[in-house]
């Protein structure tokens, strides 16, 4: 079995910082991509950021310049760090991971259970 432990939401004031971390634990032989997601009231969930094992990044243009994911493959953790926070970034933050295990013998995507994150003065 594979868990994706998300941790660091919180209530912060516009303009205020947070950083979420999401750790992979379980009979993991790989990880592939990473990358975090969220999903507001009434809406889809949607893409933030994402991370390759080798590092490239990819951003929602409305994160770009604000967000920053990064990972630590040696702790199988990915992180996003979020300054200049807005009312809109309101939302409940997904961690996702592309893992090969013992187990399933091919990459299958999982998923975190979800950090709340809520901008409000």
């Amino acid at each position: 079995q594979v868990q994706l432990v998300e941790s660091g939401g919180g209530l912060v004031q516009p303009g205020g910082s947070l950083r979420l971390s999401c750790a992979a634990s379980g009979s993991i032989v790989s990880i592939n991509a990473m990358g975090w997601y969220r999903q507001a009231p009434g809406k889809q969930r949607e893409l933030v950021a994402t991370i390759t094992s080798g590092g490239s990044t990819n951003y929602a243009d409305s994160v770009k310049g604000r967000f920053t994911i990064s990972r630590d493959n040696a702790k199988n953790t990915v992180y996003l760090q979020m300054n200049s926070l807005k009312p809109e970034d309101t939302a409940v933050y997904y961690c996702n991971a592309n893992i090969y295990t013992h187990r399933t013998l091919r990459y299958r995507d999982y998923w975190g259970q979800g950090t709340q994150v809520t901008v409000s003065s």
